[in-house]
């Protein structure tokens, strides 16, 4: 996870800067020996912290300044100028601040300072039992940040998982492809949990909870009290009747041990079909032909992505498969599975010794619905992310809530939105009471080109393309009803950052 912020870039700032040097920009990069430092200007004062984002390293100094806060260029994590801390996810580090002195007209920057203690807790009164179900990023989020915010009660998590909270969007992208070791993969070291006391039982699969009793057991008898409580059971990849989809090379990409698994098998397989030309699938294709695997794509549906991103984008994502020596088969599906091949659908036979199922998930719901919670393809919740039982939270892909921007109920299956959907959920724990306004976004990885959307858009009324999408260079907007309602950009982080903060002004 290098970062491309340039070592000794800009000017040495322990010998001074002056406002001028800022021209008419918020930030200026410099250095203080050899480590880059963003000096940012709000209001009256002038702000220094590290450069580099500590989520994958993203240059700072090409996102935006917001209030007190710098943003992300990559993937949009937002950080205090003030306190380093990292406010929404991705990234969950701190940033270093670093001490600024004025000597006339001149800042100079210091050496690092230290960090702000942790927050106290909303509330005086902590619940003395907090359980969250579910390992992913919902859940981590907001284990991680209750305890960032002085939670010190009984805190669990029960995850099905074998493996720690990872890096999911990894696992389908760089780790998948064979260029990001496994030891990038958990989001935190297996200590981290022992240290900040949370009870991580791995293996763990909730069977039943008692809404009355405040009690969640577990499949092997297991009973764990609660007060407050997380449903942050995510979604599930849909597995389709196809006759021989029960193989021993047919895979679905959820987990750690998915991943795993395919990239065990892709070593010694001669060639490959993804079923599917949504995102999971087409990065999955991208990261066979990395590994050399010939992969062929089939989809029922006319363009890859065309659902989500149009026609031009859905183009454009194709040829640039196809220049990487992706096949596609498109109208058409599977109709069978054998040791050595694939029948399809419109009677086409290919040869495949590894099969990856990518057609969509289904949220997890039948554990809220048992309890009598509300569900509507989803778990429903309110702006607060409270489900119909008071105490009770959904977070991630399984919450059904109300995007601020469309004002329709919507469930989202995006990364980002489940951590931040976590940290929300952490701060309502504890008396905080804040509603989830946040801006869905995810970003997508197809080689050497990273697309990246903010916004909610399940149809359009029209789509409105400036730049040049075969340029690489290009924000496409999605209109409804008048109201531009989600971009997706190529090129241009920071512009697609601005549409971020102004979809969310709204």
């Amino acid at each position: 996870m290098a970062s491309d912020v340039v070592e000794n870039a800009g000017p040495d700032l322990t010998r001074g800067v002056t406002l001028a040097d800022f021209g008419d920009k918020p930030m200026l990069l410099g250095h203080v020996g050899d480590k880059p430092v963003l000096l940012a200007r709000v209001g009256n004062d002038v702000l220094a912290v590290d450069a580099a984002c500590t989520h994958y390293g993203a240059p700072l100094a090409k996102g935006i300044v917001a209030g007190d806060t710098v943003r992300c260029p990559w993937h949009h994590a937002c950080f205090s100028l003030r306190t380093g801390e990292a406010l929404r996810a991705p990234a969950f580090d701190s940033l270093s601040c670093w001490r600024v002195e004025r000597e006339g007209d001149r800042i100079v920057v210091r050496e690092p300072i230290a960090a702000a203690p942790q927050s106290a807790p909303a509330t005086a009164e902590q619940p003395k039992d907090i359980v969250i179900i579910g390992g992913g990023a919902a859940g981590f989020a907001c284990a991680e940040m209750l305890r960032r915010r002085g939670h010190r009660g009984r805190l669990t998590m029960l995850s099905e998982d074998a493996d720690t909270p990872c890096d999911r969007p990894n696992l389908s992208k760089d780790y998948l492809a064979g260029n990001a070791p496994e030891e990038w993969i958990p989001l935190r070291p297996e200590e981290f949990y022992a240290l900040n006391e949370i009870d991580l039982q791995l293996r763990a699969s909730a069977a039943r909870i008692d809404v009355a009793a405040r009690t969640v057991t577990t499949a092997d008898g297991r009973a764990f009290p609660f007060e407050r409580l997380l449903l942050a059971t995510g979604a599930e990849p849909v597995r389709l009747p196809i006759p021989g989809a029960d193989r021993s090379h047919v895979f679905t990409l959820r987990s750690l041990a998915d991943s795993r698994a395919i990239i065990e098998r892709a070593r010694a397989a001669k060639s490959a079909v993804v079923l599917g030309s949504g995102f999971i699938g087409l990065e999955t294709a991208a990261a066979l032909r990395e590994r050399g695997l010939p992969v062929h794509v089939v989809s029922l549906d006319e363009r890859p992505l065309e659902r989500v991103l149009g026609p031009d984008l859905g183009d454009f994502v194709r040829a640039l498969h196809e220049g990487h020596g992706v096949t596609f088969h498109m109208g058409t599906s599977l109709a069978s599975i054998g040791p050595q091949a694939v029948a399809l659908s419109n009677g086409t036979e290919l040869s495949a010794d590894l099969v990856i199922v990518g057609v969509g998930v289904r949220p997890r719901i039948a554990l809220a619905e048992a309890a009598g919670i509300a569900v509507d393809h989803g778990v429903l919740v309110d702006e607060y992310l409270q489900t119909s039982v008071p105490g009770i939270y959904a977070a991630g892909d399984v919450a059904r809530w109300r995007d601020p921007g469309s004002g329709r109920t919507s469930r989202v299956e995006h990364w980002v939105v489940a951590e931040r959907h976590g940290q929300v959920v952490a701060g309502n724990m504890l008396g905080a009471r804040e509603r989830f306004l946040d801006v869905p976004f995810f970003w997508s990885a197809h080689y050497d080109v990273t697309i990246r959307y903010v916004g909610h858009a399940p149809s359009w009324d029209a789509i409105e393309i400036a730049g040049d999408i075969a340029a690489r260079d290009c924000l496409v907007s999605y209109w409804k009803d008048g109201k531009r309602v989600a971009v997706a950009s190529i090129g241009r982080d920071a512009q697609a950052l601005e549409c971020a903060s102004e979809l969310g002004n709204r």
